[in-house]
């Protein structure tokens, strides 16, 4: 397996995570549930010029696009292809970070992959491609995602109002009510959640349900004998029943499933039902 991983020099370490790239043999599994991270992302599948998503809850229903995609923020988890993952190159923005590389609105990319020729020019993500399938070093290629995106880099930023509650619910993610930040950032509850769902994807009390569900995430997927009771309780839910409902919303299954699913990346979860779905 190989997996390289960087953060991006000044000025897209402010509003991009991370650039990576993975290439591995093919898995056992046929399928994996992404989780929902509150974050959109780009991906570039080398290994064919196309992208399938499945929805489970239409009895495993495939959709596909082009290679080269922005993914929009998940509001909930969905389906992948791990055949697709064996050559991939992709990119994490932080919440609310694609506003400079994207004029659509981020709630209108919620839950989709939008081919990135509709977003970028169609020659320009064509050479894109083409470069990195013709890099064989790896560094190299995270080299040239990092020089695009300098490329693409708009002058266009989150709202302030936006950015200050990032700031403030990162801070605090065990936050159950979004009403003090609301109050402090000087718009009207209505254009503050209007503003957000444009700049992030999801509503404000959704992104921080995300949150605080990531963060038991990061807890059960770091430990072996997980004390659930107390994860709940850590990560700001009222009780465990709270706490297990959330976790099956987001993920589609319950937080035992998910350890006894996980894989190396703690948002990569095995789908156990694959031998039943369509290939």
């Amino acid at each position: 397996m190989i997996f390289r991983h960087r953060v991006p020099r000044p000025p897209l370490d402010a509003c991009v995570e991370s650039i990576w790239f993975f290439q591995d043999a093919p898995r056992a599994h046929a399928f994996e549930r992404l989780l929902p991270t509150g974050a959109a992302g780009l991906i570039v599948n080398l290994a064919e010029d196309q992208v399938r998503s499945y929805d489970p809850d239409r009895g495993m229903r495939c959709e596909t696009t082009v290679g080269t995609v922005f993914c929009g923020v998940q509001s909930r988890h969905t389906v992948i292809d791990t055949a697709e993952q064996e050559h991939v190159l992709g990119v994490v923005f932080k919440p609310g970070g694609s506003v400079p590389f994207v004029a659509m609105p981020a709630f209108e990319a919620r839950d989709r992959d939008v081919p990135l020729d509709v977003l970028w020019k169609p020659g320009r993500v064509a050479a894109l491609r083409d470069e990195l399938l013709h890099t064989p070093d790896p560094d190299a290629k995270l080299d040239a995602m990092e020089r695009e995106l300098r490329s693409a880099l708009r002058p266009a930023r989150t709202h302030p109002a936006v950015a200050f509650a990032l700031q403030r619910f990162n801070e605090r993610p065990r936050v159950a009510s979004i009403a003090p930040v609301t109050a402090a950032v000087g718009l009207s509850a209505k254009r503050f959640i209007e503003r957000f769902k444009a700049d992030v994807g999801v509503t404000p009390k959704r992104y921080c349900r995300i949150r605080r569900f990531q963060q038991a995430v990061t807890r059960a997927h770091a430990g072996r004998g997980v004390e659930w009771t107390r994860v709940a309780l850590d990560c700001g839910y009222c009780d465990q029943a709270h706490f297990i409902n959330d976790f099956r919303a987001f993920a589609g299954l319950t937080p035992g499933a998910y350890l006894a699913a996980r894989t190396d990346f703690q948002n990569h979860v095995k789908f156990l039902q694959s031998d039943a779905a369509p290939r």
